[in-house]
C-alpha cells in the first residue's frame, strides 16, 4: 500500500493555502499535481543539458539525445512495448487526432463504419464525427447501460467497423471497459482498434501487447508530468504503413528538390524541435510511479472510492453515475445534487479550499444520453487521502445548507 503521508510531502503545491483553507486538491481528472523529482528534473534540463536532439555532434545534443531518447525507453516499458512504437505528441488529443489524420484518412473510405462510444471526450468523437463526413463513412456510437457500461447488445457495432476508437475509462463515469473483448471482436473482423489512454494509464497497469490494441493514446500531465507531452502506442506495421502527420525537420532522412524520402519511425511523426523538457519530466514521473508501483497505485484508489462511494451516498439527493463497484472504475466519481447547480458547488467548495471539477468534463454526448445537467467530480490520486474525502463530505453538506 502506499504511504500517502510521505508521498505528500514530495508535492510543493500541497503545502499552499486557497482561501485560507488547505489545498485539498480533487481535480486530478483534469490534470495532476508534480512532485519535486519531476520539477527539478526539467529544472537539471534546462540549467545544465539544454540543446536539440539528433544530429548535433556537441556534448550538451548528445547529452540530451540521450535523456530524451531514455525518457522513450521509460515510456515503453511502462505499457510494455518497444521503444519505436512509442510517438511523442503534445497531449493525447494531438495523438488520438494524428491516428484520425493519417491512418483514418489513409484507409478509411467511403461506407466504411467507424465505431467508437457515447462516454467518449470529445478528444476521441469529433475527429471520428469529421472523418466519417469527409470519407462518406458511417460513425455507429455504442451506447451506456443505466450503470455506465455498455451492454453487450452494443458490441455488434464493433463488428461492422474499419476503425474503433474507445476509451479504457470514462473521465466521467470511471468505467473501465473490457478492452481485450473489444481488440479480439475489431481483429476478428479485420478492423483495428485504438484506446484512449488518458485515464487508465496514470491509475492501473496498462500492457499494450496483453491488450492487444494496435494504438494507445495518453497523456503525460494526468501521471504527475508536466504538460505539452502526449504519447501514442502503434503496433510497428501500422506505423510503417501510415503517412507522415506533420512535414518538417527530423521526419525526413533525405530531402531533394524533386521529392524526400521518410525517416524510420517514431521520427516520421515527429516533425521539428520536440518537447525535450517535457519527454524529461515525463520519464521522470513514470521512475516515480514504477517506484511505487501501479498495483499499489490502483489499490489505493480502489479504497479512496470505496470510502468516498459510501460518504457520499449518504448525502440526501446526491446522485453518483457510473458503476457502483470500485472494481469496475477508476478514481473518478462524478455526481449531481438535487436542486444545486455543479457550477455553484464546486465555486462555494472552492472558498473552503477544495478543487473540484464541474460542467460537462468535455462529454456533453454522454451527458445529454443521460439526460443529466452538468455534472461535478471529484477525482483522486497518490497523494489523497479518507481524510479529504470525510472533510468534502462535512463541507457539501454545509453548502447544501447554505443553498436551501
Amino acid at each position: 500500500m502506499l504511504n500517502t503521508n510521505e508521498i505528500r510531502k514530495d508535492f510543493p503545491i500541497l503545502q499552499r493555502k486557497v482561501n485560507g483553507h488547505p489545498l485539498t486538491y480533487l481535480d486530478n481528472g483534469a490534470t495532476s499535481q508534480k512532485p519535486a523529482q519531476v520539477i527539478n528534473a526539467i529544472s537539471d534540463y534546462y540549467s545544465n543539458h539544454n540543446a536539440n536532439v539528433h544530429r548535433g555532434v556537441h556534448t550538451l545534443s548528445a547529452e540530451v539525445t540521450e535523456m530524451y531518447e531514455g525518457a522513450r525507453k521509460k515510456v515503453a516499458k511502462f505499457i510494455n512495448a518497444e521503444p519505436e512504437e512509442i510517438i511523442f505528441t503534445k497531449n493525447a488529443s494531438e495523438a488520438l487526432n494524428l491516428v484520425a489524420y493519417t491512418y483514418g484518412d489513409a484507409f478509411i473510405t467511403s461506407g466504411d463504419s467507424i465505431a467508437t462510444s457515447i462516454m467518449e471526450h470529445h478528444s476521441d468523437f469529433i475527429p471520428w464525427q469529421v472523418l466519417a463526413k469527409k470519407k462518406n463513412a458511417t460513425l455507429s456510437i455504442m451506447n451506456a447501460n443505466s450503470e455506465g457500461e455498455i451492454p453487450e447488445s452494443e458490441y455488434s457495432k464493433i463488428e461492422g467497423a474499419k476503425l474503433t476508437s474507445i476509451v479504457h475509462a470514462s473521465n466521467v463515469l470511471g468505467t473501465i471497459n473490457p478492452l481485450k473483448e473489444f481488440a479480439k471482436i475489431s481483429h476478428e473482423n479485420n478492423g483495428v482498434i485504438l484506446v484512449d489512454g488518458s485515464q487508465s494509464a496514470p491509475h492501473l497497469p496498462v500492457d499494450v501487447k496483453d491488450l492487444d490494441c494496435d494504438f494507445f493514446a495518453f497523456t503525460g500531465h494526468k501521471m504527475l508530468g508536466p504538460t505539452g507531452i502526449g504519447i501514442l502506442y502503434g503496433k510497428k506495421e501500422l506505423l510503417e504503413k501510415m503517412p507522415p502527420f506533420l512535414y518538417g525537420g527530423d521526419m525526413v532522412v533525405d530531402a531533394k528538390v524533386d521529392g524526400c524520402k521518410w525517416n524510420d519511425i517514431p521520427y516520421k511523426f515527429e516533425a521539428g524541435t520536440p518537447n525535450m523538457a517535457g519527454a524529461i519530466g515525463l520519464g521522470a514521473s513514470i521512475d516515480y510511479l514504477t517506484n511505487l508501483g501501479m498495483e499499489n497505485v490502483r489499490a489505493h484508489e480502489v479504497e479512496l472510492l470505496e470510502h468516498a462511494t459510501k460518504a457520499l451516498l449518504e448525502i440526501d439527493e446526491l446522485e453518483i453515475y457510473g458503476p457502483k463497484d470500485p472494481g469496475k472504475r477508476t478514481g473518478v466519481l462524478s455526481f449531481n445534487i438535487k436542486g444545486l447547480s455543479s457550477i455553484d458547488l464546486s465555486s462555494l467548495l472552492d472558498e473552503y479550499g477544495f478543487a473540484i471539477r464541474s460542467g460537462f468534463h468535455c462529454a456533453q454526448p454522454l451527458h445529454d444520453a443521460l439526460g443529466i445537467n452538468p455534472s461535478a467530480r471529484i477525482s483522486f490520486y497518490i497523494y489523497n487521502t479518507k481524510e479529504e474525502i470525510t472533510l468534502l463530505k462535512r463541507r457539501i453538506e454545509e453548502v447544501k445548507k447554505v443553498m436551501s
